[in-house]
C-alpha cells in the first residue's frame, strides 16, 4: 500500500481551495469547494441517519454533471462503496447491476429514473435525483424528515459554521474498497471491477507528479465519468489539486467539444482517439489537401512556416491554453499521431484498463515515442509474456498498487485474470523496448471503443445475433466509427426457407432493427453484411478477428 490517501487528497484540496470554483455545468451553475463540502456533509448526515454503513454499496447513474461529482465524493468520503453505471445502459441492465452490487441507495438522473422499476431493485432503501439532489423514492419513512431538517443538523454538527478549518472527513484506509466498476451491463458479460482506495490514490499520485496541472487550472470533462479513464483524469485528479472542472452535461460531439474548449480554454485535455481522428479528418485534412497548400508543404523550408501556421490553428481549436493532449482508451493511428508530432502539437498516448483504475503506462508528450503508449507508471511492474520481450510479441502483464482485488462475486473470472503470483493478465499483446516504452500490437480481449469512450464487447452482440435462425456465425467489427455485423448465413436454413439473397438481406435487416432494441445506442449495429465463407479460426476455433477489422 502507498502512504498517500484518497480522502486526504480531497480533504486537503477542499481546505486549500475553499472559496474557489470547483465544479460547473457547461452553460449552467457552479459549486465552490465550500459548496461541494457542504453537500458532502449533508449527505453524510443522510447516510448516517438512514442506516447506511461503511462498506455499503451506493449506485450512481447519469450524464456528467456537477451533481454527479458531488454524489461520487459524498459516497467515497463517507466510506461507502460507489457503483458508477454508464447512463447508456438499458433499464434491465441497470436493474441487474444495482442488484448484483447489492446497492442500498441510488443517485440517478431524473430522466433515467423515470424508466427504471424500483420493484426490480430489491435492496434499494432510497433514491436521490441528480437534477436537484432531492429524494425521488424511499422505503425509509424517516427520509423526508431527515432531508427537511438537514440545515439544522448541519448547524448542530458545525456550530461555528462550516469553514476550511472545521471541515472533517471520516478516516478511510487504503485497503478499503472504494468502487465497483462494471465493464458492461449485460448479464453473463458484466464484471464488477473492485478498486481499493489505494488504487485510486496511486493513479492520482502519479498524475499529480507527472501531468501538468495546478490549483485554479480549468478542465473540461466530457469522457464518461462512469468510465475509469474520465473519472480518474477529468475529475478525481484535477479535483485533488483544486482545479475548476466544467462538465459538458450533453452528448460530446466534436462540434460541442471544440466550442467548449474555445470558451473554457482548458489546461489539460483528455480524449479518446475517435474525437481526435474526427477533428483531424474534418477540420485539418481538408485544409492541408487544398492546392496550393498541399504543394507548398512538400517544399522543406516553406513547410516549416506552414506547419507553424497549421499548429496555431489546431491549437486554437483546442482552446489555445493547453499544455498537453492525452489520448487513451485505444490506439491512435500512426498517420494522425505522426502528423501532430510533425507540426509540434503536444500529444501523447497512454495505456490503461479499468482493472488498474485505470492507468498502466504514460509518457509526457516531449518524451513519447511514435506508436508507443508510454512507460509503466511508478506503482506497477510490467512484463511481456514472451521469450524476447523487446522483439517477440507477448501478453502484457502487470502487478502492483493499481491492480484491482478482483471481480465482485466472481471468483472464477478473478482467477482467470490474476494468476497466483499476482500478475494481472491484460489480454493485450505487445513488446517493450530497451527504454521501457510499451508498444501494443494487438488486443486479444476484442474490446472496441464507443464514440465517447464506452467499452464495447462484440461478443455480447454476436451472441444475440447467432441465436437467429438464418445465422451460422457472426462477427461485429468497427469501421469508420460504426459497428457492422458480418454474417455467415446458415446454408441449410436458407435452403429450407428457399430464400433469395435479397430476401435473406431483408430478414437480416429485420434482425438488426430488433437487435438494436436490446442495447444502448452506442452499441447499435448500423449494417448487416453477408460473408459467404466461414471466418478463419485459430486452433482453439476462435475467430481471427484482426483479419476482418
Amino acid at each position: 500500500m502507498i502512504k498517500e490517501n484518497l480522502i486526504d487528497y480531497f480533504k486537503v484540496s477542499i481546505k486549500e481551495n475553499f472559496d474557489k470554483p470547483a465544479l460547473s455545468d457547461y452553460n449552467g451553475g457552479t459549486y465552490s469547494f465550500k459548496e461541494v463540502a457542504t453537500h458532502i456533509q449533508k449527505f453524510h448526515i443522510v447516510f448516517e441517519k438512514t442506516g447506511i454503513q461503511r462498506g455499503d454499496k451506493i449506485a450512481l447513474i447519469g450524464k456528467n454533471s456537477a451533481n454527479w461529482g458531488v454524489a461520487y465524493l459524498a459516497v467515497v468520503t463517507y466510506g461507502a462503496v460507489i457503483v458508477p453505471i454508464l447512463p447508456d445502459f438499458l433499464p434491465k441492465d441497470v436493474h441487474y447491476i444495482v442488484n448484483h452490487s447489492e446497492s442500498k441507495a441510488l443517485f440517478a438522473a431524473n430522466n433515467i429514473w423515470d424508466k427504471l422499476s424500483v420493484d426490480d431493485m430489491y435492496d434499494l432503501q432510497f433514491v436521490f435525483g441528480l437534477e436537484d439532489l432531492l429524494p425521488l423514492h424511499s422505503r425509509n419513512e424517516k427520509l423526508d424528515d431527515i432531508v427537511n431538517t438537514l440545515d439544522d443538523a448541519l448547524v448542530k454538527k458545525f456550530p461555528s459554521g462550516l469553514t476550511s478549518e472545521s471541515i472533517t472527513l471520516p478516516e478511510t484506509k487504503n485497503d478499503e474498497l472504494a468502487e465497483i466498476s462494471y465493464t458492461s451491463g449485460t448479464t453473463g458479460f458484466s464484471k464488477g471491477v473492485m478498486l481499493l482506495h489505494n488504487s485510486l490514490a496511486a493513479n492520482i499520485r502519479f498524475a499529480r507528479t507527472h501531468m501538468p496541472l495546478k490549483s485554479g487550472n480549468k478542465i473540461v470533462s466530457f469522457l464518461p465519468l462512469a468510465h475509469a479513464y474520465g473519472l480518474a483524469f477529468e475529475f478525481l485528479f484535477p479535483f485533488s489539486l483544486g482545479c475548476h472542472i466544467t462538465f459538458l452535461t450533453k452528448t460530446p460531439t466534436p462540434a460541442i467539444i471544440t466550442k467548449a474548449f474555445q470558451e473554457i480554454r482548458p489546461r489539460l485535455i483528455l480524449s479518446v482517439p475517435l474525437v481526435i481522428e474526427k477533428i483531424y479528418k474534418k477540420k485539418i485534412l481538408p485544409v492541408i489537401k487544398k492546392a496550393p497548400l498541399s504543394f507548398l508543404l512538400k517544399i522543406p523550408l516553406i513547410n516549416l512556416l506552414l506547419y507553424k501556421k497549421v499548429l496555431k490553428g489546431v491549437s486554437e481549436g483546442f482552446g489555445g491554453n493547453f499544455v498537453e493532449v492525452v489520448v487513451g482508451g485505444a490506439a491512435l493511428s500512426d498517420e494522425i499521431e505522426g502528423f501532430f508530432r510533425k507540426i509540434g502539437f503536444p500529444i501523447t498516448v497512454g495505456y490503461g484498463m479499468t482493472e488498474c483504475g485505470p492507468l498502466v503506462a504514460y509518457a509526457p508528450a516531449h518524451e513519447a515515442k511514435l506508436g508507443s503508449c508510454g512507460k509503466a507508471v511508478d506503482t506497477l511492474e510490467i512484463k511481456i509474456d514472451s521469450a524476447d520481450p523487446q522483439h517477440e510479441v507477448g501478453e502484457i502483464l502487470m502487478r502492483g498498487e493499481n491492480v484491482m482485488t478482483g471481480y465482485y462475486k466472481n471468483k472464477e473470472a478473478t482467477e482467470q485474470a490474476i494468476d497466483k503470483e499476482g500478475w494481472l493478465h491484460s489480454g493485450d499483446l505487445g513488446i517493450i523496448d530497451a527504454d521501457g516504452f510499451i508498444f501494443i500490437k494487438g488486443r486479444s480481449k476484442n474490446m472496441l471503443l464507443g464514440p465517447s469512450g464506452q467499452n464495447i464487447y462484440p461478443e455480447e452482440i454476436e451472441s444475440m445475433i447467432n441465436n437467429r435462425a438464418c445465422v451460422a456465425e457472426s462477427l461485429v467489427v468497427q469501421r469508420e466509427g460504426k459497428l457492422k455485423a458480418l454474417i455467415v448465413p446458415d446454408a441449410d436454413v436458407v435452403k429450407a426457407l428457399n430464400l433469395t439473397e435479397e430476401a435473406l438481406l431483408e430478414k437480416l435487416e429485420d434482425y438488426r432493427k430488433e437487435l438494436n432494441k436490446h442495447f444502448p445506442a452506442y452499441m447499435a449495429v448500423t449494417e448487416m453484411q453477408l460473408h459467404p465463407e466461414p471466418f478463419e479460426k485459430t486452433p482453439k476455433q476462435s475467430i481471427k478477428r484482426f483479419i476482418y477489422q
